[in-house]
């Protein structure tokens, strides 16, 4: 680059190249370890039901993995500072790979409960990271765009993933598929692997608290985020029982759906982000997350889970990467990772919450209890943007 362009695209950012060899790879290394998780989200409850586990014991062996994540996030934040991007990202796609291919060997809900702990910290460890290492190749002010591009990388594979994992059970047994789940985080690996990192920071401050477990700036819209992901727990982990308790097909469509929606809304809701900040996208967004728990509340046809499926895409594709931005930009340079790990930490509890708060109510309430507690849930996230929005504390 000769000294005017560089001057050029010092002067407009927004000139910066997004789609590099490196931004290539982390999104498709991206692509292949969210591949081999999502096709085990709808197929893990039906796994535990076979080894004779009930809806409160699904909903433990589900949120166990997120708080196992959650736990494990703060330490990642710091050690991609100290120790660096590439050792944390192999480190926890290696993880990764490990437990869930031993889930092939599990016979027990004991044995696979421990799995799950193991698992959720190679998650915790491989998402932080590989989100981390994103931002790092992202031009600043072309931050929520890149984002979203980043996130498209997993969003196809949810599009794909729990369809693909119900009819391959269809098919083969648990043991199979899990072995091909491990295989798809092996890929991964090796993506990431021949990708070129961003050196240790030699003048990084190290923490001056001895709990310094989380990102200030990250708080505000973690904590929106998090009465949000109560949601997602309560869909991943129940919507493919309820669907069949009430005979109504289309829970693989519903996944797809999902999916392409939540890809086609950050394709443009980072870039309306960028320009006109947060509130363009959250109360349209989260309004239609109410509208889709509420669909999926008095659910009686497959029409309707489609249509939930479309309003529930749409809603958390637009706020989530948006929500993700003004966590990152609201952090100092050297603690971007630790934004990074307080975000997701957030995002995990509240699945993980959700997970196993809703084993408990479709246990005593019925299934679509679930749903009518996550309309509700996602109503305190707008109060609250609303309140943060009138003390000036919301991007």
């Amino acid at each position: 680059m000769d000294s005017q362009s560089k001057h050029s695209a010092e002067v407009h950012p927004s000139l910066q190249k997004i789609w590099t060899r490196d931004f290539l790879f982390v999104c498709l290394a991206n692509f292949f370890i969210f591949l081999g998780f999502q096709m085990t989200l709808p197929t893990i409850p039906l796994f535990v039901e076979e080894l004779g586990g009930n809806d409160f014991l699904i909903g433990l062996v589900v949120g166990i993995f997120t708080f196992s994540a959650l736990l494990i996030r703060p330490w990642a934040g710091h050690a991609l500072e100290t120790k660096g991007r590439r050792f944390i990202y192999l480190l926890g796609l290696l993880i990764f790979v490990v437990s869930v291919s031993s889930f092939s060997i599990a016979s027990s809900l004991f044995f696979l409960f421990a799995l799950r702990i193991i698992q959720g910290a190679g998650w915790g460890l491989s998402t932080t990271a590989g989100g981390t290492v994103a931002t790092d190749l992202i031009p600043v002010k072309r931050r929520g765009e890149g984002i979203g591009y980043f996130g498209l990388s997993g969003n196809i594979a949810m599009a794909f993933g729990p369809s693909v994992g119900l009819a391959l059970v269809q098919i083969l047994d648990f043991p199979k598929l899990f072995l091909i789940c491990g295989g798809l985080g092996a890929t991964a690996f090796i993506l990431a692997a021949f990708m070129k990192y961003r050196p240790i920071d030699p003048n990084v401050e190290k923490p001056k608290k001895k709990w310094d477990v989380y990102e200030k700036a990250a708080i505000k819209p973690a904590s929106l985020l998090l009465f949000i992901t109560v949601t997602f727990g309560g869909i991943a982990t129940f919507l493919p029982l309820y669907t069949k308790q009430n005979d109504i097909p289309g829970i693989e469509l519903y996944f797809f759906f999902f999916a392409i929606s939540l890809m086609l809304s950050r394709a443009f809701a980072g870039k309306i982000f960028d320009r006109r900040g947060l509130k363009a996208v959250f109360i349209p967004g989260t309004l239609l997350i109410v509208i889709a728990m509420l669909l999926l509340t008095f659910l009686v046809n497959q029409w309707m889970l489609i249509l939930a499926a479309i309003l529930y895409g749409v809603g958390f594709g637009s706020v989530q990467p948006a929500l993700q931005a003004w966590a990152i930009n609201s952090a100092p340079a050297n603690r971007k990772g630790m934004a990074n790990a307080t975000f997701f930490s957030f995002f995990d509890l509240g699945v993980g919450f959700g997970a196993m708060f809703f084993g408990f109510i479709s246990k005593w309430f019925g299934y679509s209890t679930i749903y009518a507690c996550g309309a509700i849930s996602v109503c305190l996230s707008i109060l609250l943007y609303l309140f943060y929005a009138r003390t000036k504390e919301a991007a």
